[in-house]
């Protein structure tokens, strides 16, 4: 295991991002006082293990405002990444739909992201799961570009998925794709390789198989494939975690949680590094064997 936490570069942005990274979607968190103390220690054990990147979003509750809060302080020790598209009023709250594709929108989320974040730019401004019919319609690859030549944003990047995943990267335009992506749902994992051979980075999310939160469904492809017979002793939570490490494009992925015990266990997770490459290839078999296969 080695010291600190392993370093890829994100695609062509060039930034050196730690492989693991921090998904700040605080679903379920109270706005209370004993909440804000939960988010400040999580989020200080964050950059204190030395993960250099944290993602959010505008509808992540009050997350942005935390991050604002308790480690704006801290702006020159992670890169910052929030979303676009996000159809929330000035104080954060929700309104019907949950996405709008307008350029007013979008730079009306970005404007409140950075008060609220207490910076004068992030690192990333993605778009929020948007179709490709929503973003050609609204042209909103020229907000973005213009967004970025004010300063506001270094680059940009979608947030996606398949069928739209593809054709946002055959636009050539962007510079990141975060794509969900593990060993228990692996529909992605050839269209992330096809990304990152363009050029993007990859930003996962997902990769830990939805964690401590995951239910019956998400565990049921681990027990048919009989994955615990190749875990070496590994909680199914690190083998997953690691398998994602493993994909030779995942750059980052952002796990989120609000315990400093996962925290910490994922972070020694990544530190062990990806899974051998024997016992990659037996899980990759044993997935395909039961239909958890990847879309080509």
């Amino acid at each position: 295991m080695q010291d600190s936490l392993p370093k890829r570069v994100l695609g062509r942005t060039g930034l050196q991002v730690t492989q693991l990274g921090f998904g700040g979607a605080e679903r379920g968190l109270s706005d209370d006082s004993e909440a804000d103390l939960q988010a400040e220690r999580i989020l200080n054990e964050v950059l204190d293990a030395g993960i250099n990147l944290i993602d959010t979003a505008p509808d992540y509750g009050t997350n942005e405002d935390r991050i604002g809060k308790y480690v704006s302080h801290r702006r020159d020790e992670f890169y910052l990444a929030t979303k676009c598209g996000c159809n929330i009023d000035a104080e954060g709250k929700g309104v019907e739909p949950g996405h709008l594709w307008t350029a007013d929108r979008l730079r009306r989320n970005v404007e409140q992201s950075l008060r609220r974040l207490r910076t004068d730019h992030v690192d990333l401004l993605q778009m929020h799961n948007p179709s490709v019919e929503d973003v050609e319609q609204g042209g909103l690859v020229q907000v973005l570009e213009e967004i970025r030549q004010a300063g506001m944003t270094r680059f940009i990047g979608v947030s996606s998925t398949a069928p739209h995943l593809l054709r946002f990267v055959a636009m050539g335009v962007f510079d990141t794709f975060q794509i969900p992506y593990s060993a228990v749902e692996r529909r992605h994992e050839q269209m992330i390789q096809q990304a990152a051979d363009a050029g993007a980075g990859i930003v996962i999310r997902g990769g830990i198989g939805l964690g401590h939160r995951g239910g019956e469904e998400t565990w049921s492809k681990w027990e048919r494939a009989r994955l615990d017979e190749i875990s070496d002793g590994m909680s199914r939570y690190e083998f997953v975690l690691r398998y994602t490490l493993t994909h030779p494009s995942c750059h980052t992925t952002i796990v989120g949680t609000q315990d400093v015990a996962h925290l910490s266990a994922n972070v020694a997770a990544a530190k062990a590094g990806p899974l051998s490459a024997e016992v990659y290839r037996e899980a990759q078999d044993r997935l395909a064997g039961i239909g958890e296969d990847s879309e080509q």
